[in-house]
Formats: C-alpha cells, structure tokens, sequence
C-alpha cells in the first residue's frame, strides 16, 4: 500500500516545514492525539491550554519545552502558534475555534462540530473572514480499512453502490463522564458523541451528499441521564440506502460479532459488572476515573500510548462493523483490513499501515490533511462545510426521534472528486 504526499510541502520525503500546533482542552479527547503528535513529521507540538491544573502540570512535565496556559485565549494570543486543535467539551468547540480563527490560527476542531447548525455557520465564516483554515476532524473515516472501501466503490469494480449497513455495540456509557457530558444540551449522549464518526464514515463512502434521516433514540439508565443508543435510516440523493445504529451500554459488545473477538472494548465483562454496581450505589470515584485517561494517568498510558502489535487484529470497536454491498460484491472489515466479496470468491486485503498504531491509530492522516492545506494548498476535504453537513445529519437523528418523522437535510456537499487519489493497495492495483 502507498500514498503519496504532495511534493509541494516535502523535501527529500521529510516535512519541509512542520506546523506549530497547539491543543486547547487536554481532556481525554486530546490524550487520544497527543501520542501522535509526538511523533508526526507534520507537527510541532508547541502549547497547550486547560482549565484543569493537574492536567496543565501533566502536560508541562511531558513537555517541558512547551508553553502552557490557562486559558483558550492565551493561547490563541500567542503569535508563535499557527494551528490549533479543538479538544475542549462540545459546549465550547464553537466558541473555542471562533476564538483561534479570529487570531489567525488555523483549526482542526473535534466531533461534533458544534452542536448546532447556526454555531457551525458562524465558525464557517470566521475561517472565511480571517482567510485561515478550518477542519472538521477526530472521525473513523480516516482509517485505512474506510479509504480503501471507498476507493474499490468508486472504481466501479464491483458495480454501482446499493447499500451501507454499519451497527456499534461498545460499552460508551460505562466510562468515566463530567456533569457536563451528563448533559443532552451541552452535547452529552450516543448521538452527538459517535453518531459522526458512524455518519462522517457514510457519507464518505457514498459521496456526502444524504438527502434525508429517519430515526429514534434510546435512553434507559437512570445513571445516564443522556440518550445511550439510537438506530436510523438513511437515504443517499440517489436513494442509495443506508442503516445505523450504536447501543452504548455495554452489555453486549461488537468485537463479539467477529471469531477472533473477546467480550471486552474499554473494559472487560468482570470490569463492567463492576463499574455498574459502583454506578447503581453511587460509590465510583467518576471525577478520579476521568482525571485518570487525561494526560499523565495510568489509564491515558494503557489506552492512549501503546503501541499495538503489529499482528494484533481489528475488532469492531466505536465505529462498529460496517458493511458495504455493491451490485457484483460485498465488502467488509477483517482482522488486518479488509474482505471483498466478489465474483471471483473472497479476497483478504491487507492493510496494516506501516505507522504507529495503538490508541492514535491511524488518525496521522487528519493530520497530514489539515498539513497538506495549510503548508501546500491542497485541498481540505473535510473542511467546515464538510462537517456542518456531518453535524446536519447527526442532529437529524434527534430530531427525526423527537417528531417521529423524516427530516430531510439541506447542508449537504459532495466529496471532492480527487480526495486521497494516491491512496492505493493491492486489489485495486490489481484489476
């Protein structure tokens, strides 16, 4: 498998000129990034920001060439930084990259976007205003296994695409949460959470364009109160259909649903039936469990900065297992890539990246997108208008279950027709 990177932003295969980033909110969802941002040629890791002096300290003894800061806007003071990544809780990522786009920084914000359609049109515009760069990124359609299913639809080796079925079962509710992701209006719960890595994913594979959503949502523990599952049904403007769905509450898991999974994701079964006895009798530490995946803890290094075995095999995890029907085959996930189904039997395609895996995975490619734009003037795929339509179809799956009806959808863009064109692998060099 090969990709090529624009020769605009390299030099002798090396970087030219890294980005200095910073990270605004070194929660757990910047824990997931830092690892690679250690390591990725693309970036220079140079500040950070958190409310939270634990984790400011953390950050600072990892670090200690970095500067660190208080606040959102002391960063984004700071005239050395020229992009900076959102990770801060939902409630803010509107006002946290208005913020840093208003100073001229360039802004990979995480899912969702915002939580709103006006937040998502504001953030548009200041990106527009101030001439910089605005990303939508932290989604599973980055994986490899996802950019080579999109590549063998559109090289029409299996016919035309009829159909996406992809379906989560994690133990999402079961981890650590903060009063405010205990709340559905700040951006708590299933829908808002991984809805777009599942939705970002499908509209990928089938262009971007979704012409409607109809769906429910589920919410049954009283410990949570937020939706923890939902399951919808989604059309395609060219009526191609598409089912998803995620149940959050860990009982079952999907890596069952494969031979060489085991019933464990965040935790194993033994763990779970703990973590809901501490749940039920309000005994869990919950602020200590989530202080302990930030930066420094115990549990950010077990699930954040190992490195995965090369011959560790995929399980279904957040995204779920994903399944792609074409009119001459199917197409789906296997332990190291991917299996197609066509007229010819069954291929197992390997897909194992020659890159750092483990808690990061194989997210360096946001990175390189988001590089790419700024350094070279490639284009951003998964920019902001991308990602209001990501968050377009997320909140229609609330609002679909709250009117029980179908919500058509209006901020949808289509994918650029060059997007990952050097992304190659061995069935489609193939045919």
């Amino acid at each position: 498998m090969t990709t090529t990177r624009n020769d605009a932003v390299t030099a002798g295969g090396k970087v030219a000129k890294p980005l200095k980033m910073g990270m605004i909110g070194i929660g757990v969802g910047g824990a997931e990034m830092l690892l690679l941002m250690e390591v990725a040629p693309e970036v220079d890791l140079m500040s950070g920001a958190d409310i939270n002096p634990v984790t400011r300290q953390r950050f600072k003894e990892r670090y200690p060439n970095t500067r660190v800061y208080d606040s959102a806007e002391a960063l984004c003071k700071d005239p050395d930084v020229e992009g900076v990544w959102i990770s801060s809780p939902n409630r803010f990522h509107a006002e946290h990259t208005i913020l840093a786009l208003e100073h001229g920084k360039n802004v990979v914000v995480e899912k969702p976007m915002a939580l709103n359609l006006q937040q998502a049109e504001q953030m548009i515009r200041a990106a527009e205003k101030n001439g910089v760069k605005l990303m939508a990124g932290h989604t599973r359609a980055y994986t490899h296994p996802i950019r080579a299913m999109r590549k063998i639809i559109q090289s029409g080796r299996l016919g035309r695409l009829c159909g996406i079925n992809v379906i989560a079962y994690t133990d999402w509710m079961l981890r650590p949460r903060s009063a405010d992701e205990l709340d559905p209006a700040q951006g708590g719960g299933i829908p808002y959470r991984q809805g777009p890595h599942q939705i970002d994913t499908i509209r990928v594979l089938g262009g971007g364009k979704l012409r409607s959503v109809r769906a429910n949502v589920g919410q049954w523990m009283p410990e949570r109160p937020i939706p923890g599952y939902y399951a919808g049904y989604m059309e395609f403007e060219d009526g191609t259909p598409v089912t998803l769905v995620h149940n959050g509450y860990g009982y079952f898991l999907g890596a069952e649903l494969v031979p060489w999974g085991v019933s464990a994701q965040r935790y194993n079964l033994d763990q779970r039936l703990q973590v809901r006895k501490e749940m039920e009798t309000g005994t869990r530490n919950e602020e200590a469990d989530k202080q302990d995946l930030r930066i420094g803890g115990e549990a950010e290094d077990r699930e954040f900065r190992r490195y995965t075995p090369a011959g560790k095999p995929w399980v279904p995890e957040d995204l779920g297992l994903l399944i792609v029907s074409c009119e001459r085959g199917d197409i789906r996930h296997s332990a190291h890539g991917l299996y197609v189904y066509d007229d010819d039997g069954i291929h197992d395609i390997d897909l194992t990246p020659d890159r750092i895996m483990g808690g990061s995975g194989q997210r360096r490619a946001e990175l390189e997108e988001f590089y790419e734009a700024v350094r070279g003037g490639a284009t951003l795929h998964h920019d902001g208008n991308w990602g209001m339509g990501t968050l377009e179809a997320t909140l229609a799956l609330m609002a679909s279950a709250k009117a029980h009806k179908e919500v058509q959808l209006t901020h949808q863009v289509a994918l650029s027709p060059d997007y990952d064109a050097n992304f190659t692998f061995p069935y489609l060099e193939g045919k």
